[in-house]
């Protein structure tokens, strides 16, 4: 009866979450492609989620609270989410994991490049904080929503963040100020 038992346990703690639902384990979001490992295709319609931020400007260090949020009662089990340079295929800057529905990612070998989901609990929005790094461009934030095995939705977009530079510099870092030699 004891061996019995344990197979019970076993086989529902490794089948069962992949049988219910959105699994608790193996379910991973490629950080350049933005796919999810599944065998179907990402819906085409228009997603019910939105991306929002704090700032429409940004410099470097700045905090930009952004907010993943369904429309209505979509909900949503899984998610990446990334800041990208528009037309750029690589995170940029790092996530402040400050939500417990949330973790933090390394892409491209930086830690926190990108933000997922902890756990497989249905949500209709979480908040986390984004610090802008050094020398970037426009960006967009951009995120794969997963509601369920067979409905996720790819490249959902923020509205476009500028950064903000300094007047009094080009360019290369270098005084735009001209030497004048008298004779």
């Amino acid at each position: 009866m004891r061996r019995h038992s344990c197979f019970v346990f076993l086989f529902c703690g490794i089948f069962l979450p992949g049988i219910l639902g959105f699994p608790q384990t193996n379910t991973s979001i490629d950080c350049d492609s933005l796919l999810p490992n599944y065998e179907t295709e990402p819906q085409t319609s228009a997603p019910p989620y939105i991306i929002a931020v704090s700032f429409d400007n940004f410099e470097p260090g700045n905090e930009v609270q952004v907010t993943l949020e369904a429309l209505g009662d979509a909900g949503f089990k899984g998610f990446n989410l990334q800041a990208r340079e528009i037309d750029g295929d690589v995170p940029v800057g790092t996530f402040k994991i400050t939500d417990p529905n949330t973790k933090g990612l390394e892409c491209h070998n930086m830690t926190n490049s990108a933000v997922s989901h902890a756990n497989s609990d249905v949500k209709q929005k979480i908040t986390t904080t984004w610090i802008a790094p050094n020398d970037v461009k426009e960006l967009q934030f951009i995120a794969t929503v997963v509601q369920n095995l067979e409905n996720f939705w790819v490249g959902i977009q923020s509205k476009t963040l500028t950064p903000t530079h300094s007047e009094s510099v080009n360019v290369t870092g270098k005084s735009k100020r001209k030497v004048c030699f008298s004779v």
